[in-house]
C-alpha cells in the first residue's frame, strides 16, 4: 500500500498540513497549527503526524511544503515568524526520501488548475487562451505574484518577487499618498500598500490627508468601518482596490497573461462585493495603447480554501519543480 505524502502551506502565522496519496489531489486530515506554538518546523510536523496517526510504519517518506519566504537556498528563514531551518537537516530528521520546498505563491499558482469552477468567481469577463500564461496574485501578509505556464507534460510555475516592484502613483491623490509612505519607509514597493498592513497604513495616510485622527488599528477594523459607512475607510478601501487594479494590470502585461488572472489569498475573497463597485477593472484596463490587450483578459477571485495545499500536492512529483 502506498504511503500518504505530507504536504503543507506555511505562512507567517499558521502552518496548514494535510496528507495526500501521491499522484492524487484528494486532501485528507487537514489541520491548521499556530507557528508560534512550536520552536521549530520539525516540532510542528511531528505533532501533526502524531495527531493524525501517521507515525511509525505509516509515516510519510515524501513531503512537499510551501513557505511564505524565499526558499532557493538550503537555509530557509521565515520572513514573518521565528522558524529557520536547513532543508537537508529537516529531510534527515523526518526520515524522508523526497523533500521539496517551494514558495507559497508557487503553490498557489500550481493549485489553480486543480480548483473547481464553483471555487472561483469571475469579476471581469474576457477570453482565456488555454495555452497561454496565467497570472496569480494576492495580497495577504505580503503581496504574492506568480506565473503559470502549460508545459507539454506538466504545469510550469514562475516564482517571482513581483510584490516588491516600485509603487507608481497615477494621479495627484496617489502622489500625496506616496509622500506619506516615502517619509516612513524610504523606497515604497507595491507590497507596502497591497497587503494587510498596507491597508492599515493606507487608512492612516488617508486620515492624515483629511486632517483626521485615525480611529482604527487593524485591517479588519478598517474593512468593518468601511462596511458601516465610515467615509475615510470607504475611500481607503476603494483606493486599495484601484491600486490593486493598476498593479495587476501591469503584471498581466509583463507576463503576457492571456490565460487569465487569478486573485488568491485571504483578502480578495472578502472584498468581492467591493470589487464590483470600485475602479479595479478600470485601472486594470487603463494601459494606454495596450488597453485592448488587457480588456480581453478575464479575472477570477479564487475562493477555494486550500489552493496552496493543492499546489504542494501538484509540486510533489512535478518534474518542472525542483
Amino acid at each position: 500500500m502506498t504511503r500518504a505524502a505530507l504536504i503543507g502551506d506555511i505562512g507567517g502565522t499558521n502552518a496548514r498540513f494535510a496528507l495526500v496519496t501521491p499522484e492524487t489531489f484528494d486532501l485528507r486530515d487537514i489541520q491548521t497549527l499556530p507557528c508560534v506554538d512550536y520552536p521549530h518546523l520539525v516540532d510542528a510536523v511531528r505533532d501533526y503526524l502524531e495527531r493524525v496517526g501517521a507515525t511509525g510504519a505509516n509515516a510519510p517518506v515524501e513531503a512537499c511544503l510551501a513557505f511564505a519566504c524565499p526558499v532557493h537556498d538550503d537555509i530557509v528563514s521565515m520572513t514573518n515568524n521565528h522558524w529557520r531551518f536547513s532543508k537537508r537537516e529537516v529531510k534527515q530528521s523526518l526520515g524522508l526520501d523526497l523533500f521539496k520546498v517551494i514558495n507559497d505563491f508557487t503553490a498557489q499558482a500550481l493549485g489553480v488548475p486543480h480548483i473547481g469552477d464553483e471555487e472561483r468567481i469571475q469579476v471581469k469577463p474576457g477570453h482565456a487562451e488555454q495555452n497561454r500564461a496565467r497570472l496569480i496574485m494576492g495580497p495577504g501578509t505580503g503581496l504574492g505574484v506568480a506565473g503559470l505556464f502549460p508545459g507539454s507534460e506538466a504545469w510550469i510555475p514562475l516564482t517571482t518577487e513581483g510584490g516588491h516592484v516600485t509603487f507608481a502613483p497615477t494621479d495627484e491623490q496617489e502622489l500625496a499618498l506616496a509622500g506619506y509612505f516615502i517619509s516612513r519607509y524610504g523606497r515604497v514597493s507595491v507590497e507596502r500598500l497591497l497587503c494587510g498592513q498596507g491597508l492599515l497604513d493606507l487608512y492612516r495616510a488617508h486620515a492624515e490627508l483629511h486632517r483626521a485622527a485615525p480611529r482604527y488599528n487593524t485591517p479588519a477594523e478598517v474593512t468593518g468601518a468601511a462596511r458601516a459607512g465610515d467615509s475615510v475607510s470607504v475611500e481607503t478601501l476603494k483606493r486599495f482596490l484601484k491600486i490593486m487594479g493598476d498593479v495587476c494590470g501591469d503584471a498581466a502585461l509583463s507576463l503576457g497573461a492571456r490565460g487569465g488572472v487569478y486573485l488568491c489569498g485571504g483578502i480578495m475573497p472578502r472584498l468581492i462585493d467591493w470589487l464590483q463597485h470600485s475602479r479595479f477593472q478600470e485601472a486594470f484596463i487603463n494601459k494606454g495603447r495596450m488597453r485592448e490587450y488587457n480588456d480581453s483578459i478575464p479575472i477570477w477571485v479564487v475562493t477555494a480554501p486550500w489552493t496552496g495545499l493543492l499546489g504542494a500536492a501538484e509540486a510533489l512529483h512535478n518534474k518542472e519543480v525542483e
